[in-house]
Parts: C-alpha cells; structure tokens; sequence
C-alpha cells in the first residue's frame, strides 16, 4: 500500500479565517462538511453519498497513490477535506451512507463529457453509468475541470443530487465554502429579481486606449441564479455559488480577451457567434489555436452565458470563486445545454471542442482591461451596473434590500 502523505481531516476548528476583500475585512465560519451538505442538500436519513476526483491516470486511485504526487492538490483536498471527513465524521453525524470515492480520468476542458470508466480505491474498474449515477443519492465531483454541464444532465437522467467544486484550494475551503448558502440563496434572489426581464446589457470596454462595446441580446428573458441549494429534484449545484446569469439570445461587437499567458486578443461578435479573433498583444501561437477552434467550430463560438456574481468573497485565484465576487462579470462561449440553452455537444463538429469556456472580467484577473461601464436595458429604461469594477449604487441597492 502507498504511503498517505496528507494528514487526516481535523475536526471543525473553533476559529474561523480573516480575509481582506474588495469591501473590506471579512472573517468566515470555519470550514465544516456537515454543514455544507446539511445546508445545500438537506439530506435525507440513508441517503448514500459518493465523491468523485479526476486524474491524469485514474489507476492511481488504487491505494490513494495519487496522494504521493505533489501536484494534485485539488484531488488532495478531496481526499483530506471530504473522503476522510465523511468517512470520519459526517457520515455519522448526517445519518447517511456509503462515502466511497471513485476516480475518472482528466477531460481536459471544462464541462467537456465524462469518461464512463472509473476506478475505486481497491483498484476495480467501475463504470459511472452503471455502478456510481444509479446508486448514490448525492455526488460531489472536486476536479480539475468543472463537470457542471454533463453531471447536470446525468443527474436529470439518473435522479441523483450532486455539486461540482472544481479547482479547490485553502481559500475557497475557508471562505467560499465556509459560507452561509441560506444567506447567499437570499441575495441571490434579490439581485436576480432586480435584473430579470432585460432587453440587453451593454459593455464598454478599454483596452491600451482604444475602446470597445459588446451588446449581448437578452430577449426580456427571466434572469436565473447560482446559490448554492440543492433540494428538491434532480440537480447539481455549482460551489462555491453567488450569481445571476442569462442565456443571450445574440451578441453584437467587440471585446478583448486575456489569456492566462498575457496575450490579448479582440474577439468579435455578430449573430451571436465569435466570428473573429485577433491579436492585439502578446503572442500570437497563443491566440491561433482559440481562433481555429472558435471559428472552426460555431458552436463554439457561441456566446452562451452572461453571468454576474453576487458574494463579498476574498480573490482565491480559481475562476470559480472569483467569478462569484460582486462587481465582476464573465462572459462564457460554447456548450450553454446546463443553463437551460440550445448548445449541446452534438452540435459541436468536434466533440472535444463542446466545452463551455468562462471569460472573467475582474481587476485581479484582467488588470489591463478596463471595464468602463456596464449598462442593463429594460423596456426604455436603462441602469448602469459596474464602472471599472465597481459596482454601482443600484446594484448593491438590489443586494443591501
């Protein structure tokens, strides 16, 4: 048996963490897994639960050998902060079952479809379809890549409950997920009630002096929300939560877009599609392979999702997180069928290409972006939202309500 170089899960500690965020210091409620799942769930007494990670080679489930590799440190916290805490602790306490943790292999993208075949800590291969999405009640997948659109559509197929929580880390542990989804739910709802039926939101950006404008059609649409409970029917909840977002119906304009390596590219909307895409700095072997495979493939293309978060959450440096910060927004293209969109994976030519790929706006992850203003459109009426990542006094007037 391989070593287990990651100490066991302690018990909930006493003391919380203090972090600094855009509104200030903020301390959370220790991190505590009987809390998260009682709160987002409200599980029932025997239901059986189940978590899942991925890796680049999911035979090293066998033993929890992956524990030996520094790098894995999301499937880590997997292993430490929900497998041995279930298997501890939270199963007892909850009164539920199983608690067994099951690996597939690494996608790759995010939201691309699910390898079938898995593997137990015992070394048996198992298959997801048949051994894991009919037999638990409620799935936790703590992975690279978020799994959020094909575990949607699993859970709608098999009747199971389930959350997603890609890209763990120390932060998120201690804030994102310390929170309190009661509260979250309820701003939540009062930002999505004060945005839903809009026309159109506007963006005006700058990038090195020279401006842009994206104009994403909503159609008068009702706005829906990410916060965080998971109660009722089949369904998997996004963690950490805190947004309101829209399906655009089209998309007109232009807006820059930065790569994790620095590189700036403009993209160019019409129709609703990503029709073109050019360097504006950088390096252009970054920006060929995005060209190629939004322009080479429409669906992928297609700008599926426009979102705005709606927490006072430190910057943890994991898009699922920051995304969640109140007075940032993203933009996401491709697969949009989790949403209550039309963009499938059959629709892709390719089907590694039907990911669903978030571009977030936020000052700590696109500094020499400059977002000059935001503006929502509803029935003549208009109201600015953010100006340079701020949000404005009617936005928080919607979240102080």
């Amino acid at each position: 048996m391989q070593t287990n170089t990651v100490p066991p899960a302690p018990r909930a500690s006493t003391e919380g963490a203090t972090f600094q965020t855009a509104y200030g210091s903020r301390t959370f409620p220790p991190f505590d897994l009987a809390r998260l799942l009682r709160t987002v769930f409200q599980p029932r007494a025997g239901e059986r639960v189940a978590v899942l990670i991925d890796l680049p080679d999911p035979r090293a489930m066998r033993d929890f050998a992956f524990l030996n590799d520094p790098k894995l440190t999301i499937q880590a916290h997997a292993y430490r902060d929900f497998y041995q805490a279930l298997q501890n602790r939270v199963l007892a306490e909850l009164n539920l079952q199983g608690g067994e943790m099951f690996a597939f292999e690494a996608t790759g993208g995010s939201n691309l479809d699910l390898p079938d075949v898995a593997f137990d800590a015992a070394g048996n291969e198992r298959s997801l379809a048949r051994d894991i999405y009919p037999n638990y009640d409620l799935i936790l997948c703590i992975s690279t890549y978020s799994a959020t659109a094909p575990l949607t559509a699993f859970a709608k197929q098999y009747g199971f409950r389930g959350a997603t929580l890609h890209g763990v880390n120390d932060t998120i542990l201690q804030s994102g997920l310390a929170v309190d989804y009661e509260e979250v739910s309820v701003e939540a709802e009062a930002l999505r009630r004060g945005l839903t039926r809009a026309d159109a939101v506007e963006i005006d950006y700058a990038y090195a002096g020279q401006p842009y404008t994206l104009r994403l059609l909503l159609g008068g649409q009702e706005a829906q929300k990410s916060h965080g409970l998971c109660r009722g029917g089949p369904d998997v909840a996004n963690l950490p939560a805190g947004e309101v977002y829209y399906v655009p119906i089209g998309a007109e304009g232009q807006f820059p877009h930065r790569y994790e390596d620095g590189t700036i590219s403009l993209l160019t909307a019409k129709g609703g599609y990503v029709v073109g895409v050019d360097l504006l700095a950088g390096n252009e072997a970054t920006v060929a392979p995005h060209r190629a495979k939004l322009l080479g493939d429409p669906a992928a293309g297609f700008l599926g999702e426009l979102g705005f978060g709606t927490q006072r959450l430190p910057v943890s440096g994991r898009d699922i997180q920051d995304e969640k910060i109140l007075g940032t927004f993203h933009i996401a293209t491709g697969r949009s069928d989790h949403l209550g969109g039309h963009i499938t994976p059959p629709k892709f030519l390719d089907r590694k290409n039907a990911t669903h790929d978030d571009i977030l706006f936020s000052p700590t992850k696109t500094p020499e972006i400059r977002v000059r203003q935001v503006r929502w459109e509803r029935d003549g009426r208009t109201e600015v939202l953010i100006e340079d990542y701020v949000p404005s006094a009617y936005l928080l007037g919607l979240v102080e309500k």
